[in-house]
């Protein structure tokens, strides 16, 4: 009985519920035909039939228009195209190739500048001169897309350690000279940034596949207080045997001088392209040690102009080859591992490689000498093997040399500044100022 009567009164709620929804329903089906005849028929009233009639108008119009529409949105959302740029204008053949007006006095030029900006001293310390790190890249985007990805891997290594050290920064993405694209690109660019910058005294070339890899070592500038040009090189291979490979152009230090100038201005007229650049490769080849026959590159060129004016240019240029100012990847990547089981960063030799150069890899173009699968998984290697020295000043480290996911190695602390620096990667100004902090 009493069942019976509690599923009666739940039928009977059941159906007051559904007489509400009901309801409900009609009166918003009531508003929606009110408010289309208002926006269809602009305030006039018609039967239900002429409503629904003009309705079903009204939707038919949509639908028409709808493809126009898209295809209007569609032809907003397409990419811009690009002009190309337009060729410059061939050069003159019987016109010798200058990277500027000549300058011959440019050392007093430099002195009376700097004794009126006495604020830009060209020393920042005792035996530390001002330096300036030029690097750079293509003005287009690479063709193969993840190369975009690693150079801005390679300039952020770079940024880490100049900011370390002291040391300014140039990127370029802007080709100056036309005819002097490829290995040559860098030439012209070096000349304006000597002539813009008089405050500094030694500019720092290096390539935008090499990347620093001691983030410690400081280069040994007391060395070089005699040179202008030093490059990572042995001088039996160059001046002897006129190897074109004795030295390396990836990465190399230029005084801010007279001298430089003028070895810019006889090491820049084999790069121009064209018949010039062949012509110049096929020398180099007959010249130099089991060089191939390709056109003349800047290194060869390099090698070619020291080897056969000793006299002239010998003296000033330091061949570099007690650390790695360049480091062929092939023979140091595969040992990042035994490095760090028994070395420590601060060596910047084969213990410790201070800069590690992809040289033959084209990350950014689809072909080059080593496949670009094996050259990315050893630029991450490379870049995490630097990296890792950056992130241990905060407490952390790459779980892997293959990984960029990174692991906690140091707990948080009440006393972030009486945190060791184990691996003195602090700058020098900085810690004069703890060392003082800690005095008083």
């Amino acid at each position: 009985m009493v069942l019976s009567l509690c599923l009666g009164v739940r039928r009977v709620r059941q159906m007051q519920r559904a007489f509400r929804n009901g309801k409900i329903t009609v009166l918003c089906l009531l508003m929606t035909v009110i408010v289309l005849r208002g926006t269809i028929g602009a305030g006039k009233f018609g039967t239900p039939e002429q409503d629904f009639n003009e309705i079903r108008h009204h939707l038919s119009l949509r639908k028409r228009s709808e493809p126009h529409r898209v295809l209007v949105e569609a032809e907003e959302k397409k990419p811009v195209a690009v002009e190309e740029d337009e060729e410059d204008p061939p050069p003159d053949p019987n016109k010798p190739y200058s990277l500027g007006p000549k300058i011959s006095d440019w050392d007093s030029q430099r002195s009376e500048w700097l004794a009126r900006h006495p604020h830009f001293p060209n020393f920042i310390a005792p035996g530390k001169p001002r330096v300036l790190l030029v690097t750079g890249s293509s003005p287009k985007a690479c063709e193969n897309p993840v190369g975009d990805h690693y150079l801005l891997k390679s300039i952020k290594n770079k940024i880490d350690y100049c900011r370390l050290h002291g040391i300014e920064i140039f990127y370029n993405m802007a080709l100056l000279d036309a005819e002097m694209a490829g290995f040559w690109a860098k030439l012209p660019l070096i000349r304006k940034l000597l002539l813009s910058h008089p405050e500094v005294e030694f500019l720092w070339w290096m390539d935008s596949d090499a990347m620093f890899t001691d983030m410690v070592f400081e280069l040994p500038w007391d060395r070089y207080k005699d040179s202008n040009l030093v490059m990572h090189g042995w001088n039996e291979m160059v001046y002897d045997d006129k190897n074109w490979i004795g030295l390396n152009t990836g990465s190399f230090l230029l005084r801010n001088c007279q001298w430089s100038l003028d070895l810019l201005d006889v090491w820049a007229p084999m790069g121009p392209k064209g018949k010039i650049r062949i012509e110049a490769g096929k020398l180099l080849t007959r010249v130099l040690k089991d060089r191939p026959e390709f056109e003349a590159d800047d290194q060869s060129a390099m090698v070619y102009l020291l080897a056969t004016q000793r006299e002239k240019w010998g003296d000033k240029v330091y061949l570099e080859s007690a650390y790695y100012l360049h480091g062929y990847w092939g023979i140091l990547v595969d040992h990042y591992e035994e490095y760090i089981e028994k070395y420590h960063p601060g060596l910047g030799d084969h213990r410790w490689p201070l800069v590690t150069h992809f040289v033959g890899c084209k990350p950014c173009g689809k072909f080059g000498d080593y496949s670009v699968e094996r050259c990315l998984k050893q630029m991450d290697r490379a870049f995490n093997f630097g990296d890792n020295q950056i992130l241990q000043i905060y407490g952390f480290t790459h779980k892997s040399l293959a990984s960029r996911r990174v692991k906690r190695i140091r707990n948080e602390t009440s006393n972030p500044l009486e945190v060791k620096d184990e691996l003195g990667l602090l700058h020098p100004s900085f810690k004069a100022v703890k060392k003082q902090a800690a005095a008083s």
